[in-house]
């Protein structure tokens, strides 16, 4: 199993203990980024992505090793403590980037094999807002199963953290972790992403982008061909 982790920081604060727990015993291959150091470009707006091809994105070099990574995962772990209830700046700022793999655009057949997992930490609270901002992404990305866990750990360091609250964080990882296992590699999308894929579809045959048309096209999506097949 190969794991990537994309934390929304660049300090190894609660989420990112949690993040590599969770890691850890899934018992794969890993590996991590920490944003903004291992990118931490904006977004320009240019929307060449989209109406061009995304090697247009004046980013797409610094981008590159973080894409390759996630498109070689077999779980995806995005990892942000809550940052005025919701994620960091430097979250937000790389799931920018990706605007133009959402399902009304161009989504990459492998993510409907895959699994997510949105993880964030709080003090007291912001932790559902802070998963949505993520999860979001996931599901207009096609991931067939993205899972959320936050925890309001009542403190500001990992070393701080009650071992009360400790023992849920390990007892909620080590249940996540054995689902993530039984399915990797079986995974499939469930109605809502078919339903909406296909909505797209329906878009596409008359769709404004001829770089989103020709792509869903060349997929073979406009005919029998699906993504998660």
């Amino acid at each position: 199993m190969k794991i990537v982790i994309i934390h929304g920081q660049s300090h190894e604060g609660s989420t990112c203990h949690i993040a590599r727990m969770l890691a850890e015993k899934l018992q794969g291959e890993v590996r991590e980024f920490f944003l903004p150091k291992d990118f931490g470009e904006f977004c320009r707006g240019c929307t060449a992505c989209i109406v061009k091809d995304a090697s247009c994105c004046p980013h797409y070099a610094k981008l590159r090793p973080l894409t390759e990574a996630i498109d070689a995962a077999d779980v995806i772990i995005m990892a942000s403590p809550v940052y005025v209830y919701h994620a960091t700046g430097a979250m937000k700022a790389f799931l920018d980037h990706y605007g133009y793999r959402w399902m009304v655009h161009r989504p990459d057949a492998r993510m409907f094999r895959k699994q997510a997992v949105c993880i964030s930490t709080a003090a007291g609270a912001g932790m559902k807002s802070t998963n949505k901002d993520m999860a979001d992404s996931a599901f207009f990305w096609g991931i067939a199963k993205t899972y959320k866990l936050g925890f309001a750990v009542q403190a500001t360091s990992w070393d701080g953290i009650s071992p009360k609250i400790m023992a849920s964080i390990e007892k909620k990882t080590d249940a996540l972790a054995g689902t993530i296992r039984s399915r990797c590699g079986k995974v499939k999308p469930g109605l809502k992403t078919k339903a909406f894929f296909m909505l797209m579809r329906m878009i596409q045959k008359n769709g404004w982008n001829e770089a989103d048309k020709q792509y869903w096209y060349d997929q073979g999506w406009m005919e029998k061909k699906r993504p998660w097949k």
